[in-house]
């Protein structure tokens, strides 16, 4: 019964995404980058990664979707992996959905404590992950789980910066401006900061570190190719794509190590 009522609260939680992202997409709704007057667009500000970045959703959905009938299979569905994922999965969907919709009634800093509170659910899900044997559900299951939660965290830990950028800019501090400038480039070093800690977690370490990545290295474009223009935010952000990039191999290459000489 408690397996069977998760199962049912996951499914009901990836509806209510599915029918947020309806929303934010502009099927019913207004289009994310049109809601909140425009601050959360492309060009609003310093943080804001280029539009094509933003089609690494349409990986984390698809992963979502699998997940909820993964879930419902006799075997992984009682599987160890699937009970200590499974509520923390069906509350990131759901926090998800939530922010889609706050952001279409102009609740830009409401929308900052719900990315928050989804960052810090997918942290948590992503330290699960790391205690939970790699044997626990299957190969499938278990890269299924890894590959979607660490992709969803490394956007998710790159748009929250992008999205208390973009509710300062609403609230009438200039976000573009020569200020702003050393502000974003302090920004991304806290970027790739919480990145690299994030990647500690092991078993999301590689799409922790491809999310952030991606993101990190449309918004330099961003910045290069549109407005607001910056170079020194842009070659920043890419120096910051970088050095996660380079940390990913250095954490793996460690962990082997200390595998070797155990």
């Amino acid at each position: 019964m408690s397996d069977r009522t998760r199962q049912v609260v996951v499914t009901l939680a990836e509806i209510f995404c599915v029918l947020g992202t309806l929303v934010g997409v502009g099927v019913i709704g207004t289009r994310v980058e049109e809601s909140s007057g425009g601050s959360l667009s492309a060009d609003a500000t310093l943080l804001a990664p280029a539009g094509p970045a933003f089609s690494i959703w349409s990986v984390i959905y698809v992963g979502l979707a699998a997940y909820t009938v993964w879930q419902w299979l006799p075997g992984p569905g009682r599987s160890e992996l699937a009970r200590r994922t499974g509520w923390m999965v069906a509350a990131s969907m759901v926090l998800n959905a939530a922010w889609l919709l706050v952001t279409q009634q102009g609740w830009i800093w409401v929308s900052v404590l719900v990315i928050l509170a989804l960052l810090l659910v997918l942290a948590r899900l992503a330290l699960e992950l790391a205690s939970t044997s790699e044997h626990a559900a299957g190969p499938v299951g278990t890269w299924l789980v890894r590959i979607t939660v660490g992709l969803y965290l490394g956007w998710v830990s790159v748009a929250t910066f992008a999205n208390v950028a973009a509710a300062l800019g609403s609230s009438g501090v200039n976000v573009t401006g020569g200020g702003a400038v050393l502000a974003a480039v302090l920004a991304l070093a806290l970027v790739t900061s919480v990145a690299v800690a994030l990647m500690r977690a092991e078993p999301t370490r590689w799409g922790v570190a491809a999310a952030a990545v991606w993101g990190l290295a449309w918004l330099a474009y961003g910045r290069f190719s549109d407005e607001p223009r910056s170079e020194v935010v842009g070659a920043f952000a890419l120096v910051a794509a970088a050095a996660v990039a380079v940390s990913a191999v250095a954490l793996t290459a460690g962990r082997g190590s200390d595998a070797r000489s155990a």
